[in-house]
């Protein structure tokens, strides 16, 4: 994980391993956050066709359990960006002194003068 490179940004960043468990563990939790909302839906379209009054009234929690999953993965979205957008933040001013590392190699940067 030290040093994922992401061709994708820019010129490609390369992210220290701290950023990566981040982004891998806030991606985890989403897919498993999406796998039990695929879960649910699939119960609430069962009760839904069954017409069963007990399962319909069920669906009512099932559809408050699933809005609630899609509120945190919304979350989950945004403090990742927001994390993200920090860490190309701190990166871009370590370009600056010449630090970043970017297109994976360690580049100096010759900041011109006047």
């Amino acid at each position: 994980m030290e040093g994922d490179y992401f061709p994708g940004i820019g010129n490609g960043i390369q992210l220290d391993s701290k950023v990566s468990q981040t982004v891998e563990k806030s991606f985890m939790q989403v897919q498993d956050i999406l796998d039990q909302n695929r879960l649910l839906i699939n119960e609430i379209n069962q009760n839904h066709e069954s017409k069963i009054p007990d399962k319909l009234t069920r669906n009512v929690g099932l559809i408050r359990e699933l809005n609630n999953n899609i509120r945190r993965v919304v979350d989950l979205y945004a403090d990742l960006s927001t994390n993200f957008s920090r860490s190309l933040e701190a990166s871009s001013e370590g370009e600056s002194s010449g630090i970043l590392k970017s297109s994976g190699k360690g580049n100096q940067k010759r900041i011109r003068s006047g």
